[in-house]
């Protein structure tokens, strides 16, 4: 039996490239699956078991579906079936010829004890096709395992890769600079430690992330030089509140070390809901790099 769909769903929540993926199905079955999916979206972070009840489902409806597939790979990835997530990611690359899920199937392979084969994976030659945010969440992934092997140093030499920038500021940034400060402090660097979670924060208040996507100030916790953080976090505020009164936003300056951190800028919403997965979902700052990559210049010099 099918899980129960909410109320309000009605399919057409859908991301547009999901939508005319589902235009191979007749249209009754195509708007079933696209409410499954939609239920899988809404639960995958409050209820992943219950998210994969519908994104299992969704298989069972269309199966031959590159983004079914797709969802139902991070659906169990996040409910921890790491085996049917390999499974049900395996097929979505094998459907659509993307290696974007590389760093969750490192990681299944990682959380099946097989570390061989998740080295070996991390490592090849579909690695190298993956965008700056997958080669930051693979950087990641590849530093846990050294960490796992008590390899500490290792740990923290795989995350000092060209994402790792003090300077600018993207949707992964936060998380890897968090990753990075856990990875010196393991090495008993806790000094840099407090400056990369300090940044994470910076970076946070810049993109309109984590604490900063409701106007609030949270505790920062034991880790932190509380009244230093707090100057950072209250500077970010500002420069992310008058960002949302100004296109012409000025910098943001740390009390710390006088770096600063502008915000970022406002975007049309969208009508279609992203589904997991899909890069629409990603917050972004508009400064654009070297490399075609959009981000926000958070004022540091590079580590």
């Amino acid at each position: 039996m099918a899980p129960d769909i909410d109320a309000d769903v009605t399919g057409r929540e859908i991301d547009r490239t999901v939508r005319r993926e589902l235009q191979a199905l007749e249209a009754s079955n195509a708007e079933r699956v696209s409410k499954h999916l939609v239920m899988a979206a809404r639960y995958l972070d409050d209820d992943p078991e219950f998210a994969l009840e519908h994104a299992n489902a969704a298989v069972r409806k269309a199966g031959r579906i590159g983004a079914v597939r797709e969802v139902a790979g991070i659906a169990a990835y996040a409910a921890g079936d790491y085996a049917l997530a390999l499974k049900e990611l395996r097929t979505h690359r094998r459907i659509s010829g993307s290696q974007a899920h590389l760093p969750l199937m490192v990681d299944a392979q990682r959380a099946l004890g097989r570390v061989d084969k998740a080295m070996e994976e991390a490592i090849s030659d579909a690695a190298d096709a993956l965008d700056a945010e997958g080669k930051a969440e693979l950087a990641m992934v590849v530093s846990g395992i050294h960490a796992d092997a008590g390899d500490e140093q290792a740990a923290l030499a795989a995350l000092e890769i060209p994402q790792l920038d003090k300077n600018r500021g993207f949707s992964y940034s936060p998380k890897l600079f968090r990753a990075y400060a856990d990875a010196l402090r393991a090495v008993g660097r806790d000094s840099e430690a407090m400056s990369w979670d300090r940044q994470a924060i910076v970076a946070e208040a810049a993109l309109g992330m984590g604490q900063f996507s409701e106007p609030e100030i949270v505790d920062l916790g034991d880790d932190l030089d509380e009244d230093d953080a707090r100057r950072t976090v209250r500077e970010a505020q500002k420069r992310h509140s008058a960002d949302r009164r100004s296109d012409d936003a000025p910098e943001v300056s740390t009390d710390s070390d006088e770096e600063a951190a502008p915000a970022r800028e406002e975007t049309a919403p969208s009508d279609d809901a992203a589904a997991p997965g899909d890069a629409s979902a990603d917050n972004h700052a508009p400064a654009e790099s070297a490399d075609g990559e959009h981000g926000t210049d958070t004022g540091h010099d590079r580590n």
